[in-house]
């Protein structure tokens, strides 16, 4: 009892040195950039099978915009990345990187019209294939699915994570805590000139105040002596203190156009006089959800299949959160086999 004490003691000691004077080492899959714009850069990740062996169908990732991407990537074990290399796939991700205050004019046509094209078609020459797959997470969900209904030429299939596209309902907690009567954007963005991450990250912390800043350090600290809990923690914790900001009229666009006009839904959405139809999404889509998801309501997400035009569309609905479903200990089990059910089928 007492050597069990002692060894608890001593672990929970070398954890606390090395959660609060180091960085957890992620997104460690080698990969290499192949293109660049501005901040962006398109990595591709090595292959793990020979050519004969992986899909002909090239995957393109696209996260948000105010995280890294590194959450596909989070560390070795608990990697969709890592994950998708083993199963075949052709792996490349789109690094939106960290806008400067030069960016503050970057408005969501920017990203859709201008960076998306050209990433997939140095993606095309790189991969050989004139078709491909996007997957978007969260605003990379909402970009993708802009891009497919603007840009379809070559996009065979669509995965949506998380997709916030629907802000009809305005009990959402996001959707309150950004209307004009709680949140001058204008005031906030002419100190600023784009939206800081910190700004963000405490808005999302606040819809579960106790479980983020209280519930997060109790679990850790009722688990300090245990290596392997503290090391996913500690990798989750260095992703999640590095936020990024968005651009200024990105954001602008996002809390007016979206949350409070709900344009996409609406129809009433252009980018550059292009009228944003979801009839003219025609790639097969999936469309993932997480049933317990605070920040993306299954509501925001689940009215899209009926919109668009794709003859092969489903809904998937996996339990847990926003993150959890694609970066928690059990979406290796949960959400990437399924992903990768849906998508081996249609990718060649």
């Amino acid at each position: 009892m007492i050597r069990e004490a002692w060894d608890w003691i001593s672990a929970a000691k070398g954890n606390s040195v090395k959660i609060a004077t180091t960085r957890a080492p992620i997104a460690q899959t080698p990969r290499q950039a192949i293109w660049t714009l501005n901040k962006a850069t398109l990595y591709r990740y090595t292959p793990k099978l020979p050519p004969e062996e992986r899909h002909p169908v090239p995957l393109l990732l696209v996260f948000a915009l105010v995280n890294r991407a590194a959450i596909l990537d989070l560390r070795p074990g608990n990697s969709f990345i890592e994950h998708m290399l083993q199963k075949g796939y052709d792996v490349y991700i789109l690094d939106w990187g960290c806008p400067g205050p030069e960016d503050s004019g970057m408005r969501f046509e920017d990203y859709v019209l201008e960076y998306l094209p050209r990433a997939v078609r140095k993606l095309r020459s790189v991969s050989g294939s004139e078709t491909f797959s996007l997957l978007g997470w969260c605003i990379g969900a909402l970009l993708t699915t802009l891009y497919a209904s603007l840009r379809p030429d070559g996009l065979t299939n669509l995965i949506l994570l998380t997709a916030p596209l629907n802000f009809g309902d305005k009990n959402i907690p996001l959707v309150r805590m950004t209307a004009a009567e709680n949140f001058d954007v204008d005031r906030v963005l002419a100190v600023y000139g784009n939206m800081p991450a910190d700004f963000i990250d405490h808005g999302a912390k606040m819809l579960k105040p106790v479980e983020n800043f209280l519930g997060n350090n109790v679990r850790l600290m009722d688990n300090l002596g245990d290596v392997r809990v503290v090391d996913s923690w500690h990798a989750m914790n260095t992703w999640l203190s590095d936020g990024i900001p968005m651009a200024g009229a990105t954001f602008r666009q996002l809390i007016v156009d979206f949350y409070r006009e709900n344009k996409l839904i609406e129809g009433t959405l252009s980018l550059r006089g292009e009228k944003v139809d979801l009839a003219n999404l025609r790639a097969n889509l999936l469309d993932v959800i997480a049933e317990d998801d605070h920040i993306t309501p299954p509501s925001q997400s689940d009215t899209v299949l009926a919109k668009v035009g794709s003859a092969d569309k489903q809904e998937l609905r996996v339990p847990g959160g926003h993150i959890g479903i694609m970066a928690g200990s059990a979406a290796h089990k949960s959400t990437w086999p399924k992903i990768d059910a849906w998508l081996s089928q249609r990718s060649g």
